[in-house]
């Protein structure tokens, strides 16, 4: 971890520098004004630290060869739908206009057609690129507007002229990878039932000379998109399921693409991810891109877009901005009064529990509630003195394990005899920060498709602690973002928006009863490392979604009770664990976690780049 914490608080100087111009120093002066100095200065930090692993020569590396390419070109598949791009054009500058036609050209896959939808009837230069590039290909197909009708109307002008069983959104001035058609229709080939695919996406300058902030996105991740439109570019829908949806609605203008990927999901049967960087965004200063200060419309759209998502599918949530532009926040109100069971397992350690109670009568609103204190061989009269004290209030049950320590099997024995429909795993060693975070949790934990809810955490000193798991990190699973400055938002604001992820700590989660006894409780056979990873992937294997829920934050001093894995019993004991996990999560641990993506590191906590190979780090 030392290497990842000597970057923190750096800034790239000399590439801040670079970048320098009136424009950036303008809109420097409009992020200043929106955030004011102390968030100004952070984001400033997370835009121009030092890349562990430079994306210039990382992409340069990454691009198929032409030897690769040429493959691709001769390749059959067995399955060939045409695909037709969907392009709305307004006063596209000539040069852009051409380059991205050439893109076209250049897809190793052929069965393509390009619809453009020009609404610039005063510009007759681009009425005659048009022209002269249909008559050299038949693929090319163009419509001159009478009038422009906005970026929504033109672009289900180009949806109008669409033949194909697809149809791709490409914005006019952007490009395509030459394999991104091919690899969208591979992904198509080997699951039919696919109505909708998406892949990955990073940035390039106006002269198409330097790319930059790679977007590796994780496979379908609807709590993710309620955040923010992670999908954007390239996205690849059945015209079928297109047509279902009315197509982009002028309301929306700004977030339209966000609209319409919501619509378009609602209605697929399977929404795929291609993996792979095949979409360039190209940034200038007309550019939405680059300028979001400026937008402030365009995330008034995104918000009601998400709003009339979650009134289409009858959920009831409030949708509020958060500090960064284009990221929402989505809050759900608790239904009824159910009651959750808080069990919390604890072993002496009586200065530490306190704090815990306190912090739980301090921080919670919510009424229902009881907790459940598992002692566990204590062996200091202090505790038992503080046991005798708990067990005159009301709502609080104390039970005794009388074996040794097995965090899973301790946990399952409290939910047993748990009154809860709700079951909310607390380590003894976390106090709460987060007024109503019972509230928060269970309002994200009712939702139908929900089985587990996890929370941000935090060592005492401000840093990150938990900010979700992945698997695979560092092995087996690890935290992200672990001792980053609880103020910084990291890669795409990930440690700071709510989303769906494989894993999260049991130091402090909630979970449906039901969604537990489903799954069959922990493990007892991992007594203490990996449990909750285990119960988490449990959960999801049977169709429940686990959310990290950033809004409720709670300080953790991780483990203080258990000791470190110091003599050859708890080695063994470790190695056992490991071996488990190899051998039942196999699958996962081959292709990689679904809400993750392959191209990023899974030895750096910050979703830094993985090296490729020759570039430092081992490929997978």
């Amino acid at each position: 971890m030392s290497k990842n914490r000597s970057l923190i608080g750096k800034i790239e100087w000399g590439r801040m520098v670079k970048k320098l111009s009136p424009y950036t120093i303008k809109k420097g002066i409009l992020y200043l004004k929106h955030y004011g100095p102390k968030e100004f200065w952070i984001r400033l930090h997370e835009r121009f630290e030092p890349e562990e692993v430079p994306y210039g020569p990382w992409y340069e590396a990454y691009v198929p060869d032409e030897e690769t390419l040429k493959k691709q070109r001769s390749h059959r598949f067995s399955y060939e739908p045409l695909i037709s791009i969907a392009v709305p054009a307004y006063k596209t500058p000539p040069v852009f206009l051409k380059e991205m036609i050439e893109s076209l050209l250049a897809q190793t896959y052929g069965n393509w057609e390009l619809c453009i939808a020009n609404g610039s009837p005063g510009e007759p230069q681009m009425h005659s690129i048009l022209r002269e590039y249909a008559a050299c290909d038949s693929r090319i197909r163009f419509q001159d507007l009478a009038e422009n009708l906005g970026i929504a109307g033109n672009t289900n002008a180009a949806l109008g002229m669409a033949k194909g069983e697809f149809v791709g959104l490409l914005d006019h001035d952007d490009l395509l990878a030459p394999n991104a058609l091919y690899e969208v229709v591979h992904a198509l080939e080997k699951d039919r039932e696919m109505d909708a695919v998406y892949t990955d996406e990073d940035k390039v300058t106006m002269e198409v000379d330097e790319h930059f902030q790679p977007h590796l996105k994780p496979d379908f991740n609807l709590d993710l998109l309620r955040s923010n439109n992670y999908i954007c570019h390239f996205f690849v829908v059945r015209r079928s399921v297109a047509e279902k949806t009315g197509g982009f609605r002028k309301e929306f203008e700004g977030a339209q693409d966000h609209d319409f990927i919501f619509r378009c999901v609602e209605h697929a049967r399977k929404v795929g991810h291609v993996p792979e960087i095949l979409y360039h965004w190209r940034t200038h200063k007309a550019s939405t891109a680059d300028n979001p200060v400026s937008k402030m419309y365009a995330y008034d759209a995104g918000k009601r877009a998400v709003e009339a998502h979650l009134k289409r599918m009858g959920v009831e949530g409030t949708v509020s901005h958060t500090p960064d532009f284009g990221f929402f926040r989505v809050q759900y109100p608790v239904q009824g009064k159910p009651m959750v069971s808080v069990i919390i397992p604890n072993k002496d350690e009586k200065e530490t529990l306190e704090a815990c109670l306190k912090s739980i009568r301090e921080k919670t609103k919510y009424e229902n509630y009881e907790i459940i204190i598992i002692e566990n061989n204590s062996t200091t009269d202090e505790i038992f003195r503080y046991y005798r004290e708990l067990s005159k209030e009301p709502g609080i049950r104390l039970l005794r394990w009388k074996k040794e320590f097995n965090y899973s099997a301790i946990n399952n024995y409290g939910a047993r005899m748990a009154k809860g429909e709700y079951l909310l795993f607390l380590n003894n060693d976390v106090t709460v920060i987060t007024e109503g975070w019972m509230q928060e949790m269970l309002g994200v934990c009712q939702r139908q498709e929900v089985g587990a809810v996890g929370v941000k955490l935090l060592y005492p000193d401000n840093t990150i602690q938990h900010a979700g798991c992945v698997v695979g990190m560092g092995g087996i699973a690890g935290h992200m973002f672990t001792d980053m400055p609880a103020n910084r938002t990291g890669y795409l604001h990930k440690a700071s928006i709510l989303q769906d992820m494989s894993a999260v700590t049991a130091a402090c989660m909630m979970m449906k009863k039901s969604v537990f006894e489903e799954a069959g409780g922990f493990t007892e056979k991992l007594a203490v490392a990996f449990n909750d990873v285990d119960l988490c992937l449990k959960v999801n294997q049977g169709g429940h979604l686990v959310v990290y829920d950033p809004y409720v934050q709670l300080y953790h001093m991780e483990s203080k009770t258990r000791g470190a894995e110091d003599s050859k019993e708890k080695l063994v004991r470790f190695q056992d664990e490991i071996e488990y996990m190899r051998s039942q999560w196999i699958t996962i641990l081959k292709h990689g976690d679904p809400y993750y993506n392959k191209n990023l590191s899974l030895t750096k906590w910050n979703y830094s780049l993985r090296p490729l190979p020759g570039m430092g780090e081992k490929k997978r």
